[in-house]
């Protein structure tokens, strides 16, 4: 017997909030099984190579959920990915609430907000056996940087970009002052060693 998501009486709320934060465990929890099951290989180790801290303010990151009635059914993040440009992560809808234009309206705040905070550039990376990732990007303007014709699992993770109106007021922290210079200035480390980090997208 299937089950219809049931329509909500208003939109979800959207709130920013640290990787820490209770509600984010069942986000990473399914999103880790998910993708070991489409795999073959424990997902869970790989979300969680990088640094919560790459999801937060100061670090030219940010993570948000959609809530209704205070639990999670949707999410995503973004990281600095170089000057310009913000990563896309974690992208994500809860199995229960799937089918409801939820991931687009993830996608949009998550553009909205690396926008306001001056970045150009959107950058993110799929796995080749998530169709319905490819048809969302595809489906809200981003440009695919491989070939469409080729058999995704030849290609390996599929990359994406989408370049961003940037607002003409700079955007203005929680605490006060402005941003200047680069998003995210103060760089990505490494969790462990605390270097700079250069490494490449993961499979999203």
């Amino acid at each position: 017997m299937s089950t219809v998501p049931r329509t909500p009486l208003r939109e979800p709320a959207v709130v920013h909030v640290p990787v820490s934060d209770p509600r984010v465990g069942p986000l990473l929890r399914e999103l880790g099984d998910e993708y070991s099951a489409r795999y073959g290989k424990d997902a869970h180790t790989e979300l969680a190579r990088y640094p919560d801290e790459e999801f937060t303010e100061p670090y030219g990151g940010l993570l948000l959920l959609l809530l209704e009635d205070g639990e999670p059914v949707a999410g995503g993040a973004f990281r600095r990915y170089d000057g310009n440009t913000a990563e896309l992560k974690r992208i994500w809808t809860h199995s229960a609430h799937r089918r409801r234009g939820l991931a687009r309206r993830v996608v949009a705040e998550l553009e909205r907000e690396a926008a306001a905070r001056g970045y150009r550039r959107i950058f993110l990376t799929t796995g080749p056996r998530q169709p319905e990732a490819r048809g969302l990007y595809l489906a809200t303007g981003y440009t695919p940087l491989f070939d469409l014709e080729a058999a995704p699992e030849t290609v390996g993770p599929l990359p994406f970009e989408k370049h961003l109106t940037v607002p003409a007021r700079p955007y203005a922290p929680a605490g006060g002052g402005t941003y200047g210079g680069a998003p995210g200035e103060r760089g990505t480390r490494d969790a462990a060693t605390g270097a700079p980090r250069t490494d490449p997208p993961e499979h999203e």
